[in-house]
């Protein structure tokens, strides 16, 4: 066993190239097979090959202890996470948190002070053209030339990202028509309505076909109906695109991403989904019938585990609200102490929270 764990820190605490891996595992592995013997040590390698190139086929960014500093401030502090093929992400934080800063280093907008990015594969500091490539970004303040048209807007990026011939045309037709354009190709861009423009920012960064797109803040500023539409483009692009979305609204992230990374301060606080997320901090309610008040508070608020209580009274019943601390479930502990104070347990039942007040609960703990 400490042989196995040992093995699997040395493999993954590594920064190898595809090819590398392989190589590197298999010289790992053979130095382990004195203290595992030879059957096992085949047998381990065998399964522990299979694991791993099913996990390196399928990460699209990998992004290793990061980070960044303007001036005397620190922007982002040592992060790390890895993003998989056909993954819609969320990458959410306060202003001032370095979401932006990420964004722009994972695009080779300028470079991190330390750390290892690879993108598909190609690591951003020895192969960056690669990377862009292989990346299509929509930044947060939209860089189109209102002067030109939409079309001619549109060639003009498809040729600075080397698309070019018969294959320029028909990128353009596609994106167009992807994003739903078609009927406003020879418009001026400065014409356009804002929920357009956006649209035309989303075709941008898709010209080049990229299997990477990175948004920041697609749907700020847009109203209801344009919000709808931008957010079924990202749907409907995530079939065959891996998408980061970065945004300040919650609920976006609930109906868009299947992934959510928090960034606080500089620092990755949580990486999970949706779902995980909201259900590892949770909390308990309960309806009880008890003498006062005062003897539930004596009898629950020392519980380990236990961060807030909230007691309402509802006619000869009282209803408690009870949070608790990540991954503990209190539920058979909370039971334990009603029956043995001899109080009337009616309901008992977990309720999620919400992506919002984890992610505030989160900020609060960071800032605490």
């Amino acid at each position: 066993m400490v042989c196995v764990m040992a093995l699997k820190w040395n493999f993954f605490s590594t920064n190898l190239s595809y090819l590398d891996l392989n190589f590197s595992f298999f010289v790992i592995l053979k130095k382990k097979e004195n203290c595992l013997g030879q059957e096992k040590w085949r047998a381990l390698l065998f399964a522990e090959s299979i694991y791993i190139l099913s996990k390196l086929e399928g990460t699209m960014i990998e992004v290793f202890g990061v980070s960044k500093s303007f001036g005397k401030r620190q922007v982002l502090k040592d992060i790390s996470f890895t993003i998989q093929k056909g993954q819609i992400v969320g990458f959410l934080g306060p202003n001032g948190a370095g979401k932006t800063t990420t964004m722009r280093i994972l695009t080779g907008f300028f470079p991190p002070d330390k750390g290892t990015i690879k993108v598909a594969g190609h690591d951003m500091f020895t192969n960056p053209i690669e990377v862009k490539k292989r990346l299509g970004y929509l930044p947060e303040h939209n860089p189109l030339y209102l002067e030109m048209t939409v079309e001619g807007y549109l060639r003009f990026v498809a040729r600075i990202k080397g698309v070019n011939g018969k294959r320029e045309t028909q990128r353009i037709q596609e994106v167009m028509a992807s994003c739903g354009l078609e009927g406003v190709r020879n418009r001026l861009i400065k014409r356009l309505s804002k929920g357009y423009k956006q649209r035309v920012g989303l075709a941008q960064a898709l010209v080049n076909d990229p299997e990477i797109l990175i948004l920041d803040e697609p749907t700020v500023g847009l109203d209801p109906k344009q919000i709808t539409e931008i957010r079924q483009l990202i749907k409907n692009l995530a079939a065959q695109k891996t998408v980061i979305l970065s945004t300040h609204i919650l609920p976006e992230v609930n109906m868009v991403c299947n992934r959510v990374i928090i960034i606080n301060k500089g620092e990755v606080v949580a990486e999970d989904t949706p779902e995980n997320l909201t259900s590892q901090k949770g909390q308990v309610e309960i309806l009880l019938k008890a003498p006062s008040k005062a003897e539930i508070k004596r009898g629950l608020e020392s519980i380990s585990g236990v961060k807030d209580l909230k007691i309402s009274q509802e006619g000869e019943f009282y209803r408690l609200l009870i949070s608790f601390s990540p991954h503990d479930d209190l539920r058979p502990v909370l039971v334990e102490e009603v029956v043995k104070h001899g109080w009337k347990l009616y309901e008992i039942s977990s309720r999620r929270l919400s992506l919002e007040e984890v992610f505030v609960q989160l900020v609060t703990e960071e800032a605490s």
